[in-house]
């Protein structure tokens, strides 16, 4: 037996061997020799581990391609969010407008006056690109951005009680996705943290009491993504202002996701609008861009002028700064904003959102026979009510009545094994469609579902015979 092994794998071909053949200069001319070298040779260690041998040549280069158009293939992929959430933190939150994808591509072609002014000829700064927007659209004196809002307040935080105290509310110690924790970023800010008021209840005296002569600054924050109900009490943003403004201590307000506009017409509650928020007295507001604006990634800080100047001389300030292509995306969804009446077609944030749950359910029934054909006879197909959610922390006790696919396994007995397989099996198309498991079944809110006929095309390629389980 031993004697066999060996003789079959003297006739292995050597690498030279395999790299002289036809096959293996055209893999050279799509992946490069060094890549298709590698590759050739760990198909030879597979093909000599298993006592295996090759029928020709070109079966060593066959395998090799294959292994070398699945590492090819880029990690940040597009994927079919049907979870029923619409600004998914690890689907990538907010859908770009057609404007600002041209915008961002139109940028990357081409040198820009990023920091150039072209009246003077001088030097200029990145920020002006947006800061007329960003105070047009908010009523502040002066605007400033970075690359998200959780670097939006450390910046704040670092630039206006360094070494110094921020008084918050108990009630407002937010921890938010990513274990990312306030208390923690006023640490690492250098600011001590000043906590007042209980959980559920903050007074003004809280607040008064405790400002002193270290106080840097008065910080509330928006509980975006958690409610407080019940026996509660807390300070409003206006009547804060009074306290801040009479000691002359700077007031805070973090948004956290922020909107620019008031969410009731499109069907969501209300929540607080920058714009109110400076007019409340807020002598900074800080939010973010790639949530309910409906934008790239961004923190914007949005103030007194004074205050933002400060902030820009930070040493900071460079290391959070945004690049050119973000910068043309935010001009470009922020421009939409002048018209806000357009935003539910424009903004693909507020399109999805505002869905007319009929027009959901007909998708739905549309696609049921389309899916229960991929899946096969183990599994039953239902159209179903689902409420998605807004996500990312924005409006938390607020859900959309929406519609979709459940995918039930016919043998119970086996439930959690097959709904296991299926999930795995989505996984692994050509576009990853990604749902959720709830109550024995495999649910697909179409919510945030553009093109029926892609993802259609997309379930015809469904095997479930070769998907892999996922350990229990």
């Amino acid at each position: 037996m031993a004697k066999t092994v060996t003789a079959k794998l003297r006739r292995l071909p050597s690498v030279d061997e395999v790299l002289r053949s036809d096959a293996a200069s055209a893999a050279i001319e799509r992946f490069g020799r060094p890549a298709v070298v590698g590759a050739v040779r760990r198909i030879l260690a597979e093909f000599r581990a298993r006592g295996a041998v090759a029928g020709q040549l070109d079966d060593v280069v066959a395998e090799a391609v294959s292994q070398l158009e699945q590492l090819d293939k880029p990690s940040l992929r597009a994927v079919f969010n049907l979870t029923g959430t619409v600004l998914h933190t690890n689907l990538g939150r907010a859908l770009l407008a057609e404007p600002a994808i041209a915008a961002a591509t139109a940028v990357m072609r081409s040198a820009v006056a990023l920091e150039f002014d072209l009246e003077d000829g001088r030097r200029g700064e990145r920020d002006d690109h947006l800061r007329g927007l960003l105070c047009e659209l908010t009523g502040a004196e002066d605007a400033t951005t970075v690359n998200n809002n959780a670097a939006a307040v450390l910046l704040v935080l670092n630039t206006l009680a360094l070494r110094r105290e921020a008084i918050v509310s108990r009630g407002e110690l937010i921890e938010i996705g990513g274990a990312f924790r306030l208390p923690e970023i006023m640490s690492r800010a250098g600011t001590k943290l000043v906590e007042v008021g209980t959980t559920n209840r903050t007074h003004p005296k809280d607040y008064i009491g405790a400002i002193g002569p270290k106080t840097g600054m008065l910080f509330k924050v928006h509980t975006s993504n958690y409610r407080i109900e019940g026996f509660t009490r807390e300070v409003a943003a206006r009547e804060l202002a009074v306290i801040a403004a009479e000691r002359k201590i700077p007031l805070v307000h973090d948004l956290g996701s922020g909107t620019l506009v008031d969410l009731v017409p499109f069907g969501l509650a209300h929540e607080p609008t920058v714009a109110e928020a400076i007019a409340d007295g807020a002598d900074l507001v800080t939010f973010s861009g790639d949530k309910l604006l409906g934008g790239p990634q961004a923190g914007f800080i949005v103030g007194r002028k004074d205050l933002i100047a400060a902030i820009n001389r930070n040493p900071m300030k460079r290391a959070l700064r945004l690049d050119k292509m973000r910068i043309a995306a935010l001009e470009a969804t922020l421009r939409l904003y002048r018209n806000p009446d357009r935003l539910a077609r424009e903004l693909p944030t507020f399109r999805l959102l505002s869905q007319p749950v009929a027009d959901i359910e007909a998708r739905a029934r549309r696609l049921q026979r389309v899916l229960q054909a991929a899946v096969g006879a183990a599994f039953a197909v239902e159209v179903v009510a689902c409420e998605s959610q807004v996500g990312s922390g924005a409006l938390p006790m607020a859900t959309l009545p929406s519609a979709g696919l459940a995918v039930r396994p016919v043998a119970r007995r086996s439930a959690g094994r097959l709904l296991k397989r299926l999930a795995a099996g989505l996984r692994s198309l050509d576009i990853p469609v990604i749902g959720r498991i709830e109550d024995q079944a495999f649910i697909l809110d179409l919510r945030c579902l553009d093109d029926e006929s892609a993802l259609a095309a997309n379930l015809a390629s469904l095997d479930l015979s070769e998907a892999r389980d996922e350990p229990d």
